[in-house]
């Protein structure tokens, strides 16, 4: 009979308590919840300059319903859109909007539009307001463009100016503003998306102070034809 070797008896006692140990370990590696880094949160917001000063416009002027804006598919969430090339939509892991693009324009449509002095009142659309004119906006883009460098934000508004008393169009543009990134990364594009916003709000505000003059001289024509401008790179 052949006595057991204490000493190979116990390498396998030693090789056996190791691989009983790994598999523990591994065991309580998949159970154990996966840790991501929480998301930061960034906002479109309007500067303090644009909240000093508001233009006073007279008695007779009109009153301008602000509908709440609306987004084309793809950009009405909170996700950070960026595009490395053409027709290719991804989205930033860990950054995103504190609300989505449409709903952070609107709480700076009217302040902007307000400042401009061109109207009486300046009233977002509810279910008792009533006013002359109602202007319609809808965000086409608002993404990162990382296809050259710098990289750049570009931001595409379309706006319509609408009659309420006879439902006519008085005059429509798309906005199309491209600001350079200061560095490549998520904060860089949401600092230029800021800028192009606010460069895009004064143009707004512009182009209805002219389409109202319009409105005021012949009031009886249908509609003012306005051309889209788009702001070059």
């Amino acid at each position: 009979m052949t006595r057991p070797n204490p000493s190979r008896l116990t390498r396998h006692w030693k090789v056996a308590a190791t691989g009983s140990l790994l598999l523990a370990l591994t065991a309580c590696s998949a159970l154990r919840p996966t840790t991501t880094p929480p998301p930061t949160f960034y906002a479109l917001d309007a500067p303090p300059a644009a909240t000093v000063a508001i233009a006073a416009a007279g008695a007779t002027a009109p009153t301008l319903l602000v509908l709440a804006p609306r987004a084309a598919a793809g950009f009405d969430s909170q996700r950070i859109i960026y595009l490395r090339q053409d027709h290719q939509v991804e989205y930033f892991a860990h950054s995103e909007w504190v609300d989505t693009p449409a709903r952070m324009l609107g709480a700076l449509l009217v302040p902007a539009l307000q400042a401009g002095g061109a109207f009486r009142a300046v009233v977002p659309v509810s279910g008792a307001a009533t006013g002359d004119l109602r202007l319609d906006t809808e965000i086409l883009r608002l993404q990162h463009e990382f296809k050259r460098l710098p990289s750049q934000v570009r931001f595409t508004l379309r706006a319509t100016l609408v009659d309420e008393r006879t439902r006519t169009v008085l005059a429509w543009r798309e906005f199309d503003t491209v600001v350079p990134s200061a560095s490549e990364d998520p904060y860089g594009g949401v600092v230029a998306a800021n800028r192009a916003v606010q460069a895009t709000l004064q143009e707004l505000s512009a182009f209805s102070t002219e389409a109202l003059r319009q409105w005021i001289v012949t009031p009886a024509k249908p509609a003012l034809s306005v051309k889209p401008r788009s702001t070059p790179p």
